[in-house]
Parts: structure tokens; sequence; C-alpha cells
């Protein structure tokens, strides 16, 4: 009687072990550090690499990247998720990250290739000159009505409003961040200046002074 109860309770333990061994379960193993280059594949004898490229995951469109200007990128992903690289101008490709993989980093080169695509409509106006479009321009007969909101419209608190709250469209931000990447390759490899040497600076600080931009504005 005493060997049944004793195998009873070691089965009750090794049941035990592998419910603790279930819940204890790593879930991140099946994340994927996945790296690589894209390159234009357009022509074989000669890789270029193809710069701020859209890297992202099928399945979660809110989880991606973009290549730096080496065409380099790294993106966490999952076992069987899908990647879609896509830039304008070139066919949109898509790679599946393999479900075998043992090791939780994989690196990749993927090639695109360049695509045609079509212009958006041209308009033709009806003057054949700069000259012309002045003098119709001039002549038109605007009403009050339209000139008031126009005023309305450029003035300059709703113009502030306007860049304070107007959220910045992809061009505007792809300016920004070429400006701020181009500043840091200007100082690479070294300190970049302090602006308290620039006599530049220093004047615009005065001017500045002068014209009374540091004192405190009263509230209206």
């Amino acid at each position: 009687m005493w060997k049944y109860f004793a195998l009873g309770i070691a089965f009750i333990g090794l049941l035990n072990q592998e419910a603790f061994a279930q819940q204890t379960e790593d879930p991140n193993k099946d994340l994927v550090q996945l790296s690589g280059l894209v390159l234009d594949g357009t022509n074989e004898n000669e890789l270029l690499p193809i710069p701020y490229a859209n890297v992202y995951i099928l399945e979660d469109s809110d989880r991606g990247d973009y290549t730096d200007f080496k065409g380099y990128f790294t993106i966490v992903a999952r076992k069987g998720e899908t990647v879609v690289f896509s830039t304008i101008g070139y066919k949109t490709v898509e790679f599946v990250v393999p479900d075998s993989l043992e090791d939780n980093r994989y690196s990749i080169v993927q090639m695109m290739t360049q695509d045609t695509f079509n212009l958006p409509e041209t308009v033709v106006f009806p003057w054949p000159s700069r000259e012309h479009f002045k003098l119709e321009f001039l002549a038109m007969d605007v009403s009050n009505d339209l000139q008031s909101r126009a005023r309305e419209n450029v003035a300059e608190d709703v113009l502030a409003k306007a860049r304070a709250t107007v959220v910045k469209d992809g061009r505007e931000n792809a300016s920004y961040y070429l400006k701020e990447q181009a500043s840091n390759y200007y100082h690479y490899g070294q300190v970049p200046p302090m602006n308290i040497f620039n006599p530049i600076s220093w004047g615009k600080f005065i001017k500045s002074w002068k014209d009374g931009d540091f004192k405190k504005k009263k509230k209206k």
C-alpha cells in the first residue's frame, strides 16, 4: 500500500513541475533581432544601398523602422512574422522571418528593384506666359467678403496658432532629420564647436537683449 502511495506522490510532483515549467516559460523566446542591408538590385553589376526605406511588421504596423543612409536597418520581430520593405520608386517586397530559428539574431540582405509609377495629372492654364497671367490676375474682381476672409486667414495670431498645433508632415520631418544628420556628419570624429565662442551668436544675443526679447511679456 505504501508503495502505491509513494508512486502517486511522485506522479503529482511531476505534474506540478511540468505546470510550473509551462508558467515560467520565457514569453520572449520567439523574438528575433532582424538586421541587414536593403540594396538596389535593379543592376546586378552595381548594388547600391537604398536609404530611408520603410521597414515594418505586416501583422503590427505600429512596429517599424527605416534604413539609414547606408541602407542598414534593425528591427525586433517574432518568428513567422512578415517584414515589409517599401519606398517610393521601388517595388514593395516582403520577407517572412523563419519560424525554425534557434538563435535570437538573424541577418539578411534584401534586394529591391525599381518600379515605374504614374505622376499626377498636369493642369494646363490658358495663359501663354507669366506676363499674361499677371494681367489677368490684376484684373480679377475680388469681392469684399473674399478679401476679409483672406486677411483673417493670414493674421499673425492665426498663423502662430497653426504653427504651434499643426503636426509636421512627412516632408518636413524628413527635412529636419536630414539636417540633423548632416550636422552630425559635419562634426563627425571631433567635438562640435560651442556657441559661447561664436562671435555671430554673441552678436545675435546682444541684439535680442537690446530689442527686449528676453523681457517677460504681460499677460493679456
